[in-house]
Order: structure tokens, then sequence, then C-alpha cells
């Protein structure tokens, strides 16, 4: 072997010891700057029970006087960096004469049986704004909240017009969605199939209110979370509609189950906003239940 020869082969070698780690963790920065889709857990949170729930008005159509105990969930998503809650839950209890709430606790103390510090959670992604879901965003001061656009635009403005649908929504949380905006802790999720967190998409059409929204939570397996878009494992297996903002909304609603079954990949990864059932059907300790 020449000695030029010899000296080009060696030259190649030190530079493929010496480059090489740095082409591996310049390639891995340049995964995590793309955004790439962390492998989140998931656990549901059962943080209070109503009795007696009229089942018809969760499964539309449906006949009979039949009532349910549901639950009452906060989903916890952790992973990437981000401790996530889809939806909050509520703490003001002007609803007491109207439902039969038991077994209550406060979303936030909810949250530490899980194991996470309220004043940690980063995100909250908000389903939609009635009572149950979106009372509780001002117990998680440190998050930032993520809404619907237009859902955002109706309920601090156009709900509380002659006409509006203010049936469900506190005026403080109206106020404290608009606080938080102008503090910079709120983002404005624009309309289907958006990005939200890596790994995280909301989807819309369901209209449960004016601009409800669900997510699908990436990775292997994915989930859709369907908060209030599909109240019951019930309304899947009808084929029925959960209660929407208008009654021409029914068949959009019956057309979303379908497609978060598409997005989940199998029903059984389609999780319900209100089902008890989910405490059966996935490993259940106290008040949670781990999904993923």
């Amino acid at each position: 072997m020449k000695p030029a020869t010899r000296v080009c082969l060696i030259s190649l070698v030190l530079y493929s010891c010496l480059a090489g780690p740095w082409h591996f963790a310049h390639a891995n920065s340049r995964r995590q700057a793309a955004g790439a889709e962390p492998e989140y857990t998931i656990r549901a949170i059962r943080y209070a029970t109503i009795h007696d729930f009229p089942f018809s008005e969760l499964v539309i159509g449906a006949a009979g006087d039949k009532k349910v105990d549901i639950a009452m969930i906060i989903w916890l998503i952790q992973g990437g960096g981000h401790t996530i809650l889809f939806d909050s839950g509520f703490h003001r209890f002007k609803s007491l004469d109207e439902y039969h709430i038991a077994d209550y606790l406060s979303p936030d103390e909810a949250v530490k049986l899980a194991g996470a510090d309220p004043a940690a959670v980063t995100d909250v992604i908000i389903s939609h704004a009635h009572w149950d879901h979106l009372d509780g965003i001002d117990l998680f001061p440190k998050a930032v909240i993520w809404i619907q656009k237009g859902e955002f635009e109706y309920y601090t403005g156009a709900t509380w017009q002659v006409g509006g649908q203010s049936d469900g929504i506190y005026p403080e949380d109206a106020i404290e969605l608009v606080r938080r905006n102008t503090l910079g802790q709120l983002r404005l999720v624009n309309g289907d199939d958006a990005p939200i967190l890596p790994g995280i998409r909301a989807y819309v059409g369901s209209r449960h209110t004016y601009a409800s929204q669900y997510i699908r939570v990436a990775g292997n397996p994915p989930f859709v979370l369907a908060s209030d878009n599909c109240y019951l494992y019930e309304n899947l297996r009808q084929h029925r509609a959960s209660a929407t903002f208008e009654p021409s909304d029914e068949a959009g609603n019956i057309a979303q189950q379908a497609r978060m079954i598409s997005l989940a990949g199998a029903v059984e990864r389609v999780v319900p906003g209100h089902d008890p059932e989910e405490f059966v059907r996935f490993p259940t300790t106290g008040r949670i239940a781990r999904i993923k």
C-alpha cells in the first residue's frame, strides 16, 4: 500500500470515529427540533359522580326511563416534557340543585392522586366550554390553555348577547379565558386536524357546543379522547348521537364517531367523556384508570 493511500485510510477512520457521534447527536437534535412524537401515558381521573342521570339525554333517541351514574372525568397525559390535562373539571357548585353530585374531589387534588403536581401542569386542552370541563382552569395557574378559536370567540362574546346559548356556561369561566389570553397563556386552535403539541391533534365537527373539539394522542397504539363529543360507549354501540349544539348537528355527531374509530384504529381505543365503564375496561386503582 502506498504511503499516501495509507494516510488517507487512517484519516478516514479517525474522521469516522470523531465525527460519527457528532452526526448521531446532530441527527437526534434535528429529530427533536422537528417535533418527534413522544410516547405519552394517558390516565383517566374520576373526580366526581353524578347519580341518576337520564340515559336518553346521553344517548339521543334511546327509549325508556333508564338512569345511569355517570363519571366526571379529566384525563392526564404525560410525555415529551409536558404534563397535560384534557379538560379541567369544575370547582364552583352552581349546579348542585340540578345534579346529584357525589364523591367530589377538587380536580387539582385529584391530579395529585395520579402523582402530578397541579403547579407543574404545562397545558390544559379544553374540549368545550361547559362548566364541568372548563371551570377548573384557574386551579392550574401556570398552564397554557388550548381551546378552539370559534369556541373562545362565541363563549366570550355572542353567547351573552340576546339569542345566545349560555346554558351550562359560567360567566367566571369566560372571564378567566379572557384573562389568560391577556397574560399570553391561551392558544387558539384553528379548526380541524390541527396540531396542538407533538403527537396531539385536535378535531372538530361533532358540535356538542358551538365549536367543541376532541383529540387524538399518537403512539403505539394511538387513542382518541372524545370528551362529550361521545358521552358513552353505548353511543358507539348504538350509533346514536350525544347531545349537540343544534338538533341538526346529530347526523354530524354520529359521523364523527366513525371518524374517531378510524383515527384511533379501533373502536376500543375511543375513550368517551362520561362512561364509568372506562374504570372497568382499563387497569384501575381508586379513582385512576391507566388507559395507556
